[in-house]
């Protein structure tokens, strides 16, 4: 781990992208608390739009309050705001027939001086750029990846397969739901990036990484990546996050 003292910055932009009528991303952050958040909401009518604004309104409020409770571990204060958030949106769809189903993804970042935490559920990601080089720090919990684990199928034919949009883990559609929650590495210079799926499956990695890469404010960075991916087709709601350590 690193040991300097660590500074943040964020911005991020989110689109409904060219062909979805509304968007069911949801984001939000907290500089002064070190939270970040990312999710892409599913589900019928609002249901989606629902299910990602509850998921970000808990983790925020659970998260940004840690500061001012009794230490405890981290990553245990993690994974109960995701349960937390978890049993909110499940509780909403159970006492609503109309929201049965909805659910969302969920990618966030907690940073402390000296450490930067990642938590997943889902397909939405987080990737760290650091001197030029991106690197993808989540798994996606997608049936097209987990296969590609196995064995089973290629990177390539994952991208043009079916069932590329069935993810294995949201928030909400079922009681219960297991988070991926793992320290990272960062540094001064670091550039993280959080995203919805509506900007990967438009955009290569590579091309990713050229536009991160750009000497430019980050809200103009976030601009340029919604920009490319609404130009290579724009079929989803595209969110993206940017935090910088410095």
């Amino acid at each position: 781990m690193a040991t300097a003292v660590l500074h943040f910055t964020a911005a991020a932009v989110t689109d409904r992208g060219r062909k979805r009528p509304s968007n069911e991303d949801a984001f939000a952050y907290s500089v002064e608390h070190g939270v970040y958040i990312v999710c892409d909401g599913m589900g019928g009518a609002a249901a989606g739009e629902i299910a990602s604004s509850l998921a970000v309104d808990e983790v925020m409020r659970l998260l940004s309050a840690r500061l001012s409770e009794p230490p405890e571990p981290l990553p245990a204060v993690v994974e109960r705001t995701v349960f937390a958030a978890n049993e909110a949106i499940y509780s909403r769809a159970q006492h609503n027939t109309r929201l049965t189903g909805m659910g969302t993804t969920l990618v966030g970042l907690v940073a402390e001086v000296r450490a930067v935490w990642v938590l997943n559920v889902g397909d939405s990601r987080c990737y760290r750029l650091r001197e030029s080089r991106l690197e993808q720090l989540t798994r996606d919990h997608s049936l097209v990846e987990e296969q590609v684990r196995l064995g089973r199928m290629s990177a390539s034919e994952a991208l043009r397969s079916p069932l590329r949009n069935v993810i294995t883990r949201a928030l909400g559609t079922q009681s219960r739901v297991t988070p991926d929650v793992f320290e990272v590495d960062a540094e001064p210079g670091d550039l993280f990036l959080l995203c919805s799926d509506g900007l990967t499956r438009e955009l290569s990695d590579p091309l990713i990484e050229s536009l991160l890469a750009l000497d430019l404010p980050l809200e103009e960075l976030c601009a340029r990546l919604v920009n490319s991916a609404k130009k290579a087709g724009g079929h989803d709601n595209i969110t993206c996050l940017l935090v910088r350590a410095g």
